[in-house]
């Protein structure tokens, strides 16, 4: 009997359980649905970006003997749910079941778990560490923090092992990788690839369907299969990861890319793996090519970061997303789909998003992330805002990082603090601040960076909660310790901005 076996765009791996678990006589499903594409509105780039990679995984997967049924986006017959799709293809082909990789994202579970024909989901074993693995390390801990969890990841590993102790003798180098960066005209970004006849013909496609999306589609240079996601790590280990750890905070607003590798939308679609990734970057510090700092830090981020927020997505079920514990409700304003803005910061953050579909992790986290917690905006906005607008996002990794770490809008469970500050820390590690209308020197008045105002501001507002936080309760010292008219003048500053942010002015 046949059986259906079904690749989604996010699962673009040879090794994917659901095609291990393939015959003869099978038949690979794989569709372009406006239903996944629409369930949010999807930075054109990223649509672009998984269109022509399904394509040319499909053709590659042709190539290896399999049979594989592909629906366009644009096929007369395509119902436009993945449902739908391999219902049609269990009709065509006489099956009576489905194979699949577990989707990265409680909805897509849902939908396969409650359609009409039998469907085995089997795990994704892509991941270092499987669900059960995750609750097994959770069970009986107060604090579910990353960092304990690295640590037991390096063990189980072995990455940046000596032993049973970690390399250099430290866990983690963050004390090393917090300078700011100059600019450089001889700093080299990722290689840019110019669209092939399968990219381009989705461009077109992705012009024709998406017009309004917010995002430019073109120009597009990313890479849209593994020959080219393979050089992009090459290129990224020769030329980068070893000034990677140093610089991974800082931010340039001429210089998007630094020293970061720009893989998470390769890995995350499944044109790379994990391991491949982590091992290769291990390799080149065993052999001497790159310092420790830069190697552990960027280890981290996948075997750490990437590995817990899966953990915690799937440990905290499917109303994760609606979390609010600080109970924010300001809508998102215009200024996160490129409307004009006096601050400077924003301006380039948003503007690079717009352009490119990417933004490192600290623009991510104390830029747009940290102005978003700051103006008391609704944790569900940022979160779809977020989805929507980058190369890597799907939501098993971009919800945890946004209502937990980003938001603080899960009390408590990834973080230990909110993640806010005033205009200081992004002046030190960026050169934003040098060229805003607002002077980051400025507490008050009416040229005072609205970082600072609405630091203080979200500080007080918030008081009950975080004066015990061992890790931040001697601010509200400093905060008690100022001149009394100087807080009034803080707190009806700060109002004032977010009044005419909300009438929709220009801030």
């Amino acid at each position: 009997m046949t059986r259906l076996i079904l690749v989604l765009g996010d699962q673009l791996s040879d090794d994917l359980s659901a095609l291990r678990e393939a015959k003869d006589g099978d038949v690979v499903v794989m569709a372009e649905v406006m239903d996944e594409a629409s369930y949010v509105r999807h930075h054109p780039k990223k649509i672009a970006f998984l269109f022509a990679a399904m394509r040319k995984f499909a053709e590659h997967l042709r190539d290896k003997g399999f049979t594989v049924a592909y629906t366009r986006l644009d096929d007369p017959e395509n119902s436009q749910k993945i449902g739908g799709e391999l219902l049609r293809r269990a009709a065509e082909h006489d099956a009576s079941e489905v194979i699949a990789t577990e989707p990265g994202e409680w909805r897509l579970i849902d939908i396969l778990t409650y359609l009409p024909i039998t469907v085995r989901q089997l795990p994704d074993d892509r991941f270092y560490a499987s669900h059960k693995d995750f609750q097994d390390w959770a069970e009986g801990r107060k604090e579910l923090r990353m960092e304990w969890f690295y640590r037991e990841m390096r063990r189980r590993t072995g990455l940046l092992m000596e032993d049973d102790e970690p390399a250099g003798g430290q866990w983690n180098y963050d004390h090393d990788n917090r300078k700011s960066a100059e600019a450089d005209l001889f700093r080299e970004g990722p290689p840019r690839f110019e669209p092939d006849r399968i990219t381009l013909e989705v461009l077109d496609l992705v012009e024709q369907r998406f017009p309004d999306n917010f995002g430019d589609l073109r120009p597009f240079d990313y890479a849209t299969d593994r020959q080219g996601a393979l050089k992009v790590l090459r290129h990224f280990i020769d030329n980068s990861l070893d000034e990677f750890g140093p610089y991974q905070d800082a931010m340039l607003q001429d210089d998007p890319h630094l020293h970061h590798s720009i893989l998470s939308p390769y890995i995350n679609a499944g044109l790379l793996s994990p391991r491949e990734v982590c091992d290769r970057v291990a390799k080149a510090y065993a052999e001497g090519k790159v310092r420790l700092n830069s190697a552990e830090g960027f280890i981290r981020q996948i075997l750490g970061w990437r590995e817990y927020m899966r953990g915690i997505y799937f440990m905290q079920g499917p109303d994760y997303t609606n979390r609010n514990e600080l109970g924010h409700d300001r809508d998102l304003p215009p200024l996160y789909w490129g409307a004009e803005t006096r601050m400077n910061c924003l301006s380039q953050a948003v503007g690079q998003t717009q352009r490119l579909a990417y933004a490192h992790h600290i623009q991510r986290l104390m830029i747009t992330g940290n102005f978003a917690l700051l103006s008391g905006i609704d944790p569900h906005q940022v979160h779809e805002w977020y989805l929507e607008v980058y190369l890597d996002a799907y939501e098993w990794v971009e919800a945890p990082n946004v209502i937990g770490m980003s938001q603080f809008a899960d009390g408590g469970i990834v973080g230990s603090k909110p993640y806010v500050s005033s205009g200081n820390y992004i002046s030190k590690m960026s050169d934003y601040c040098k060229h805003c209308s607002y002077k980051v020197t400025a507490k008050t008045g009416k040229d005072a960076c609205p970082f600072n105002l609405l630091y203080w501001d979200f500080l007080v507002r918030h008081r009950e909660r975080f004066q015990k936080n061992p890790r931040i309760s001697r601010i509200y010292g400093t905060w008690d310790r100022m001149d009394a008219d100087k807080r009034k003048t803080i707190r009806a500053e700060a109002a004032d901005f977010l009044k005419r942010m909300d009438a929709g002015e220009t801030v």
